[in-house]
This record gives structure tokens, sequence and C-alpha cells, in this order.
């Protein structure tokens, strides 16, 4: 019982210095205070396009007989606008990949880089990675890091479908994101 009670004492002593040193690295970083930030963009991701931003690498030969498109991994260097036409302003791009992966419905994983080239957060990236069921009304990622502005960024990321060519599947997306950075 006494060496039990040494072993859990010394490990809260060990949490407590972990997080008790967590300001100290916050200012040697000169990260100073954590701030909110919402921002909110459109996504367009196109698959048909003169010049398509999202393109189709690997594809599992059982893919085009699925009715959720299981196996299909698609990357992206989609264009992100402050408004839903793709003429409005563009602030960044998201780039990474996501692949069709539920056998019984339409779902995503994603991961992507939301690389930003315009405005306060120039410069700056967020990382995002998340599960997708794209026929639900709003869909949640997880933000898990970042660059830049967002170094340390954590959050999260509410999206819905503006609209989709169900011919093409090109698709605007909304995309609502809250993230707690330094």
């Amino acid at each position: 019982m006494m060496r039990e009670n040494t072993a859990l004492a010394t490990g809260m002593v060990s949490l407590l210095l972990l997080f008790s040193s967590m300001p100290i690295c916050q200012a040697k970083l000169g990260l100073g205070e954590p701030k909110v930030s919402c921002i909110e963009f459109y996504l367009h991701d196109l698959l048909v396009a003169e010049k398509p931003t999202a393109v189709i690498v690997a594809e599992a030969n059982t893919a085009k007989a699925s009715p959720t498109l299981f196996g299909e991994v698609v990357v992206v260097d989609d264009p992100l606008t402050k408004g839903p036409e793709l003429t409005s302003k563009v602030i960044g791009k998201a780039q990474g990949l996501y692949a069709y992966s539920s056998q019984s419905e339409l779902s995503l994983i994603e991961a992507m880089n939301f690389v930003f080239t315009d405005g306060k957060f120039n410069g700056s990236t967020l990382t995002v990675m998340g599960r997708n069921p794209v026929l639900h009304k709003v869909r949640e990622l997880s933000i898990n890091g970042g660059s830049g502005a967002f170094r340390l960024a954590r959050g999260y990321i509410l999206k819905q479908t503006y609209s989709v060519d169900l011919t093409t599947q090109n698709a605007v997306v909304h995309y609502n994101v809250t993230v707690l950075h330094y």
C-alpha cells in the first residue's frame, strides 16, 4: 500500500510540474495569452473544371460500383473565398486529401491544411482532420494545429454544403471556424 501511495504521489507531482511549467514555456516562446478567432469562408471543390482543384488519385476496383464511392481518394488544392461565388475574394487554399471511407453512408475522412494567403492571417495555416458524413446538414471537424498566427492551435469547424452540382460533383462548402491560438 505504501509503495502504491508513493507511486501515485510521484505521478501527481510530475503532472503538477508539467502543467505549471506550461505558462513558462508560453512566455519563453513569446506566445502571450490565448485568443479565440472566428473565421468564415467558402471552399470550392472543383473536380470538373478547366483547371480542376480536386483530382482522384487512387481508387479501389470496387469504388465505382459502390453507392458510397468507398475506396476513392482525392487530393485537393481548393480555393477558399470570402463569399460563395468563385469570383469572390480568395483568402487561401485548402491543400490535402479526402477519402471515401464508409461502406454504408456517404462519408469522408479529411486531412487538410488551410493555407491563408490574404488578410489578418496571411502566411498562417490551420491543420484540420476529421470525419465528414456528407449528407448531414452540419458536419464538425477538428483543428489539430497550425503555424504562424495559429501556432499551437486547437478548435473545431462546422461546415455545411452551400451548393453541389450532382453531374460534376463540384461543390461549394461553407466553413465556420472557431480556433484557440496564441
